[in-house]
């Protein structure tokens, strides 16, 4: 069991390098071991390309000892055809005999059906070793399958007194949080799916919602706009990443990487995030639209930033007790965090 549990976290660690690029796939890890030895590892790197399992497998040199080794996985394996042949499939035709896995796959196209063809063919299959661990650290994909809807991260910051900006007729600059805050902001955007903010965050500051301070793929750029305010100049309509506008209009195609989708209620959101296949989203303002999500209770993980000054008077934040949030020091400032 010891042995297990180490090299079922040995998967998770080499699947975490690849977080922010297999959606709309899970995030994978292999170890293959021979006599408490790893002879084999992989991981699956992007969406399209292959599984971790095969990866691993192909990096054996002794391709004999794979009939006498053990296979880790952190995922079921999959026994499907989609962009690649099944895992499943590459296992038996190797005739790898010992397959430990950490979570079942929620995806309705798995869902135990890679553990049963596995055990039909011979293979001792354990399952469920590490499994919390296991399912949280793809937290995503596994909301997005049982909950149909994006994995949401609630995200904003404010200053000492609880402001989140200056008021509209004092628009000077006012840093709330400091470098190191900004640019961990910018890594959690390049990990996600997609970043939602509401027009109002796009007329007072015209962000480009990018991963500019960091390198790693820019987010779907989405904006609630429901009475079409925001102004064909903003920064958001640049090339660096798609762009979602969801308002009254009609449903249309602006350009190859700008679409209108119209919007009705909240959970028409979610339902389109769902259908598009996106998997997470980073909600990052203003308050009126964080405070819809909080209002309707969608939201999977809550980051704040508190910076050490007192902004004195401005756009109040949200109103919440962080009591209960764990509370980590970035630099100058506080992040509070809370998980469901």
């Amino acid at each position: 069991m010891e042995y297990n549990i180490k090299y079922m976290k040995r998967c998770i660690e080499i699947a975490s390098n690849d977080i922010g690029n297999t959606y709309p796939n899970p995030l994978v890890g292999c170890v293959i071991v021979h006599e408490n030895k790893v002879i084999g590892e992989g991981s699956h790197k992007r969406y399209g390309d292959k599984h971790a399992e095969a990866n691993a497998i192909n990096s054996v040199e002794n391709k004999d000892l794979l009939k006498e080794s053990t296979l880790y996985v952190n995922l079921e394996p999959c026994n499907h055809y989609g962009k690649t042949p099944p895992c499943t499939d590459l296992i038996i035709k190797y005739k790898i005999q010992n397959i430990i896995i950490g979570s079942i796959d929620p995806n309705r196209m798995v869902k135990g059906g890679g553990i049963e063809k596995l055990k039909s063919n011979g293979c001792n299959v354990e399952f469920g070793v590490l499994q919390d661990e296991c399912d949280y650290f793809n937290k995503r994909f596994f909301t997005y399958h049982k909950l149909k809807r994006p994995f949401i991260i609630l995200k904003w910051a404010e200053s000492k007194d609880g402001f989140i900006g200056p008021i509209k007729s004092q628009r000077e600059v006012f840093r709330i949080s400091g470098d190191q805050s900004q640019k961990l902001s910018h890594t959690w955007r390049k990990e996600e799916d997609s970043i939602l903010v509401g027009v109002q965050t796009i007329i007072d500051d015209n962000p480009q919602l990018t991963t500019r301070l960091v390198k790693g793929k820019n987010p779907i750029r989405i904006v609630l706009d429901p009475n079409c305010r925001v102004p064909i100049n903003s920064d958001i309509f640049s090339k660096d990443s798609k762009t979602i506008v969801l308002s009254k209009n009609k449903n249309s195609l602006i350009s190859e990487n700008v679409r209108i989708i119209n919007f009705d209620k909240m959970e028409f959101i979610l339902n389109v995030l769902y259908e598009m296949k996106i998997q997470s989203v980073i909600v990052e303002g203003g308050t009126k639209t964080i405070k819809k999500f909080l209002d309707n209770d969608l939201w999977d993980s809550i980051r704040v930033f508190k910076g050490t000054k007192n902004m004195e008077n401005g756009l109040e934040g949200p109103k919440i007790d962080f009591n209960n949030f764990k509370q980590i020091n970035i630099g100058d400032d506080y992040l509070y965090i809370l998980d469901k």
